[in-house]
């Protein structure tokens, strides 16, 4: 009898170990593919570079190609700059789904991008105080990928967009009440030359 309750003992640590080795964290910083768009963009003077990704919202994009050594790495904050022409879209709390309200504000920020071939873009995804560190990170990660796969079904090329989350760390507000949260929930957008 000992024998075998040692041996469900170390069967369920094992198992245990099986389960934290297998829950590796992921960077917070991606260069990632999205779909392709699921319906032509509207007409613009230059066609968007088409993607062979299918379409799918329950799968994650295909990553892509490999970069250099180092870009996993948070990109720079002086290497990208803000522009008045790129606004920020908001977020429900603890949602990731673009807002009828922000895909028009989305639908002005991904013309001007089409119109300036030359920028690369990042997107921050950022996120309110409430949670834990690791949850907003996966949160805001969520929430750059969602505009990020917007912009593209936009007509935006992918191969411009870096997302990264920063979660809860980068307030704009830091009072404690639901206007200030929900100025947080946001995708901000930056840019650079090529």
């Amino acid at each position: 009898m000992a024998t075998r309750v040692a041996n469900i003992v170390v069967t369920s640590l094992l198992l245990f170990g099986v389960v934290l080795a297998g829950c590796a964290k992921r960077p917070a910083t991606t260069q990632a593919s999205a779909p392709a768009p699921t319906a032509p963009p509207p007409a613009a003077s230059t066609p968007a570079q088409p993607s062979t990704a299918a379409p799918s919202m329950a799968a994650p994009a295909p990553a892509a190609p490999k970069a250099p050594a180092g870009a996993a790495m948070r990109p720079s904050p002086k290497e990208f700059t803000a522009i008045a022409d790129l606004k920020d879209i908001h977020f429900d709390f603890d949602k990731y789904d673009i807002r009828p309200s922000d895909a028009k504000v989305l639908d002005a920020n991904a013309i001007w991008l089409k119109s300036h071939g030359d920028y690369l873009i990042l997107i921050e995804g950022h996120c309110d105080e409430r949670g834990t560190n690791e949850y907003n990170l996966a949160l805001g990660e969520r929430r750059a990928k969602s505009t990020m796969n917007y912009l593209v079904s936009q007509g935006v090329q992918a191969s411009r967009i870096t997302i990264i989350s920063y979660g809860e760390e980068r307030p704009t507000c830091t009072e404690k009440n639901e206007g200030c949260w929900s100025n947080n929930r946001r995708a901000h957008f930056l840019v650079k030359p090529r």
